[in-house]
C-alpha cells in the first residue's frame, strides 16, 4: 500500500517503543561501558586515520574506550547501513563523510539507509581538501605537465577510486572531460589497497585526500598534480584554480552520527566532548598535520550539510554520467 512503513521503519518504531521507557536512565548512566565506533572504511585512509588521531583524546573526554570497528565495502555504505540499524542506546556511532551520506543517494540505486532520517548527527570533525596524484612513470610534476602525459598515452590511462560512488571516484569521472581518451575507472574497497596498485603502476592516477597520501608525496612515490584547497600537508602543491583548471574546489568533511533515536541528551553529550578535544590546540595542530582541518560545531550544522551537499553531489553524478549501481 503507497505510503505504508517498510520493514526497517516497523522495526525501528518496535525498538524506540521498547527502549522508550529506559531511554532518561540511559542518557543519565551514559557512558557506563565501551563505546563501538564504527569507521565505514579500511584502516590506513584517510577517514580511519582521522578518527584514530582522535581516538585518545575523545575516549578520555568520554570516559570510556573507543573501540573502532572499520566495516568496509561499497563506498562506505556497509558499515553506515549497519549503524543505522543499530540499537539507538548511544553505544553505535558512526563515521559519516561526504561520500557515505552526501554523494551515495544519487550512485547507489539500493541505499541501506537514508541520510536525512536515519541517523542523529553528532558533529563534524573536520574537512580535508582532494589531491590529485600520479603514478612516477607519467613523470608529472604538474597539471600540464600530467595533462601532456595521459594524453600522449595512445592507450588512455586508468583511475582508482577509493571506492565507487565516493567523492574519489566522482571527481574522478568529472576529470575524464579533461583527457583526449576517457580513463577506465577501477573502484578499490578502501584507500589502502587503491594506494597499492597506484605506486604499482595498475592505475595510473587518483584523487583521494593528502591524509593518508602525504607520506607517499614525501617519498617520491606518487607525484602530486594539483589539489582542490590549500592545506598544510601540500606545500608547494597549487590548487586547480592556480593551476587554470575551474570546477575543482570540492572538500570532503568528516563527522559523527548515530542511529536515529538515540536520545539526544547523548547526542549532546558526545558533541560537547567532541568539540571540547577539537578546540584544543595542541589536537587541531596534529590534526592539521594530518592535512585535516578540525571544524568543531554543532549536530544541527552536519544535518544542514547533508541536506545541502546532497543535492549538489547528485548534480555531479549526473553531469559526469554516472549511474546507479
Amino acid at each position: 500500500m503507497p505510503g505504508s512503513p517498510s520493514p526497517r521503519q516497523r522495526r525501528r518504531v518496535l525498538l524506540a517503543a521498547l527502549l522508550a521507557p529506559l531511554l532518561p536512565a540511559m542518557a543519565q548512566d551514559w557512558p557506563s561501558r565501551p563505546i563501538t565506533v564504527v569507521v565505514p572504511f579500511p584502516a590506513g585512509g584517510g577517514t580511519d586515520v582521522a578518527v584514530r588521531a582522535l581516538q585518545p583524546a575523545l575516549q578520555a573526554a568520554l570516559g570510556q574506550p573507543l573501540v573502532i570497528d572499520n566495516r568496509s565495502g561499497a563506498g562506505g555504505t556497509i558499515g553506515t547501513g549497519a549503524v543505522a540499524k543499530a540499537a539507538p542506546d548511544g553505544y553505535t556511532v558512526g563515521v559519516a563523510t561526504t561520500s557515505t551520506h552526501a554523494v551515495s543517494p544519487s550512485v547507489y540505486q539500493r541505499l541501506p539507509y537514508d541520510p536525512l532520517k536515519d541517523f542523529a548527527y553528532a558533529g563534524f570533525i573536520g574537512t580535508s581538501p582532494y589531491v590529485l596524484v600520479a603514478h612516477p612513470s607519467l613523470r608529472a610534476s604538474d597539471l600540464k605537465s600530467f595533462l601532456a602525459a595521459a594524453n600522449a598515452r595512445p592507450e588512455g590511462t586508468s583511475f582508482a577510486s577509493v571506492g565507487a560512488g565516493t567523492v574519489s571516484h566522482l571527481l574522478g569521472e568529472k576529470f575524464k572531460t579533461a583527457l583526449r581518451v576517457a580513463p577506465v575507472h577501477v573502484p578499490y574497497r578502501g584507500a589502502a589497497p587503491a594506494y597499492t596498485d597506484l605506486i604499482g603502476g595498475q592505475v595510473q592516477f587518483l584523487f583521494d585526500n593528502p591524509v593518508g597520501l602525504a607520506a607517499y608525496i614525501r617519498s617520491g612515490k606518487l607525484s602530486a598534480i594539483a589539489s582542490t584547497a590549500p592545506n598544510a600537508l601540500l606545500a608547494g602543491v597549487p590548487t586547480f584554480a592556480e593551476a587554470g583548471m575551474a570546477g575543482f574546489d570540492q572538500s570532503l568533511w568528516y563527522g559523527f552520527a548515530f542511529p536515529k533515536g538515540t536520545p539526544e541528551p547523548i547526542v549532546a553529550r558526545f558533541n560537547q566532548a567532541l568539540n571540547r578535544v577539537l578546540t584544543d590546540r595542541a589536537l587541531a595542530a596534529d590534526l592539521a598535520a594530518r592535512g585535516i582541518n578540525a571544524a568543531p560545531g554543532t549536530p544541527q550544522a552536519m544535518q544542514q550539510a547533508v541536506a545541502r551537499d546532497t543535492p549538489f553531489w547528485g548534480a555531479i553524478a549526473r553531469a559526469a554520467g554516472v549511474a546507479p549501481q
